[in-house]
């Protein structure tokens, strides 16, 4: 057994490089995960900064100094953000609410076709099933209740934390373009000066990295505005709320477009129910859902991330459970950067006597 550990490392960490990359793996992986909720807004803020860099460079190219490009660039970011404050969250936060008051009514509907499942099918429903179905149903909701209103009682820190990330994330991102040169030319200063692995790992995640998480990005927005355009179309009710959601169920590969189809027929059916309007609408949705998967995936992320589908359902579980809803964005791209590690590890073939 000793024997076959020496080999291992003999290996693996014959080079020096090896070594300090492995401790740099370590310590980055040990930092972060300790200090997630306390890195978070950095973390964020050198992603937005990153993605932009690409624009700063282009205005710079135009004759632009980088600190006027960075202004740029920011007073975008803080015109996003105004407009998300402004006009989107108000018009969830109605849709939100109209929602649970129309839950009722779509209780008593949904109880009254449950009702009827006795009669239409003897041998495979009984009326003690049903009783125990809707029971459930009117638990679970009046728990969800109570964990919205402990939720909101409890989370005003939250609330006043989160405005005060909102402000410092501009002014991080501000400064993260502005100073880049500055900001890795101190952090090299840390690393020892033969970097060729690191090189080498960074030169295969630059490219790929950036292309995923700008590609998610749009496929985000398009998918969002073409199911907002169909929904309002087909005059289905809450179609800003409802085109929100499956706009972002495509950061969660696979399971995302099955879980987000749930609510999309249950309100069509509550509004519709069984008509041809129900069969029109879901028609029109499987086929966004088939051109963004069969067209859009495609053309955005070719070539960028080459993962098997069990790595990408690991990759969003594990990251997803340690940072949520940021950790099942960044699932994909730090499953690669593991995969550009594994790959790039330099190995020795050592005799061990």
């Amino acid at each position: 057994m000793i024997n076959i550990l020496k080999q291992w490392y003999l290996r693996h960490f014959t080079d020096p490089q090896t070594v300090i990359f492995a401790f740099i793996l370590i310590f980055g992986g040990l930092l972060v995960f300790v200090m997630n909720q306390h890195l978070l807004p950095i973390l964020v803020g050198i992603t937005i900064a990153y993605l932009n860099e690409a624009v700063v460079v282009w205005l710079s190219r135009i004759n632009l100094s980088r600190t006027v490009a960075a202004s740029i660039v920011t007073a975008l970011m803080l015109t996003v953000i105004l407009l998300v404050f402004f006009v989107l969250l108000p018009l969830l936060s109605k849709q939100v609410s109209d929602l649970f008051r129309e839950m009722p009514n779509m209780l008593a509907k949904g109880q009254q076709l449950l009702s009827q499942l006795p009669e239409q099918y003897p041998d495979y429903v009984s009326a003690r099933q049903v009783d125990e179905i809707l029971i459930l149903i009117r638990t679970e909701i009046t728990m969800l209740g109570q964990r919205v209103v402990s939720l909101s009682l409890s989370s005003v820190v939250g609330i006043i934390t989160f405005f005060v990330y909102l402000i410092l994330l501009p002014l991080m991102v501000f400064f993260f373009l502005k100073d880049k040169e500055i900001i890795i030319g101190w952090l090299a200063n840390f690393l020892p000066e033969e970097r060729r692995l690191l090189h080498q790992v960074w030169a295969e995640l630059d490219v790929k990295i950036a292309s995923y998480v700008r590609g998610k990005v749009i496929e985000v927005l398009i998918v969002w505005s073409a199911t907002y355009v169909a929904f309002v179309l087909m005059g289905l009710n809450y179609a800003m709320l409802l085109s929100l959601a499956v706009g972002l169920s495509v950061i969660i590969p696979y399971v995302g477009a099955t879980v987000v189809t749930i609510p999309v027929a249950l309100i069509a059916f509550f509004q519709w129910g069984f008509t041809s309007e129900f069969g029109y609408l879901m028609a029109i949705y499987a086929f966004i859902q088939f051109l963004d998967g069969n067209l859009l995936v495609p053309l955005l992320f070719s070539e960028v991330v080459n993962l098997h589908p069990v790595a990408i359902i690991v990759a969003v579980v594990f990251f997803g459970s340690v940072w949520g809803v940021w950790g099942v964005f960044f699932a994909i791209p730090l499953a690669t950067l593991i995969q550009a590690v594994i790959k790039a590890w330099p190995t020795s073939e050592v005799a061990v006597d």
